[in-house]
């Protein structure tokens, strides 16, 4: 048996969106489900985002703590980001991301994994990235403002952020996911297995 998911899309009787926001929006569809009955379901409809695991020569990941406000808490993150465009390119937006929030450009792009962070009420879709080789980007830094200018910045050993995690000291979705599977990629030696940057990435297409 192969544990893999599989696309499906069980048929929609009538939907609306009763709310559209800035970046995303809440639709409500009637879903026929298997017994015949049918379902309302509500979910935000969301672009999707990248988000890079930066990890320099001292093997240490790049992070970010800031201020979110559903949660009402200063979260550690990596660096992370709409994709604004619609069919834009992922590596190009996570190397605009790396660059924006932290200053930083890297050499070496690997596709850590790809995750739906809440499907049960949200499409939002996250390539997760591998980022080495890091560098100061050139030129100067990207301006930021709202929660994005009260930003902190820390390079923490991967082993301490594992710690952290399993601790339940750390809560953010990407951070959780990127760390652990950076963790179970080299405990499993197998970096260099990890698909290359522009690997196919079905639940968001994109061109080349």
């Amino acid at each position: 048996m192969q544990v893999q998911d599989t696309p499906e899309e069980w048929r929609i009787t009538a939907t609306a969106t009763p709310f559209t926001g800035n970046k995303t929006s809440v639709r409500t569809d009637d879903v026929v489900m298997p017994d015949g009955r049918v379902a309302r379901r509500d979910y935000q409809v969301h672009p999707g985002s990248v988000a890079v695991l930066a990890l320099d020569e001292q093997d240490r990941v790049l992070l970010l703590k800031q201020y979110r406000h559903p949660v009402r808490q200063k979260l550690w993150e990596i660096p992370a980001g709409l994709l604004d465009v619609p069919g834009e390119n992922p590596l190009h937006a996570a190397q605009r991301e790396l660059y924006e929030e932290a200053h930083v450009k890297a050499e070496d792009w690997r596709v850590l994994t790809d995750v739906y962070t809440t499907p049960g009420g949200c499409d939002e879709a996250v390539r997760i990235f591998l980022a080495r080789g890091l560098s100061e980007a050139d030129g100067e830094r990207f301006e930021v403002s709202e929660e994005e200018a009260d930003m902190e910045y820390a390079r923490v050993p991967l082993a301490e952020l594992v710690r952290g995690v399993l601790a339940g000291e750390l809560h953010n979705n990407c951070l959780v996911v990127g760390v652990l599977s950076l963790a179970a990629a080299r405990a499993a030696d197998a970096l260099d297995t990890l698909r290359p940057a522009d690997a196919p990435w079905p639940a968001r297409p994109f061109e080349a």
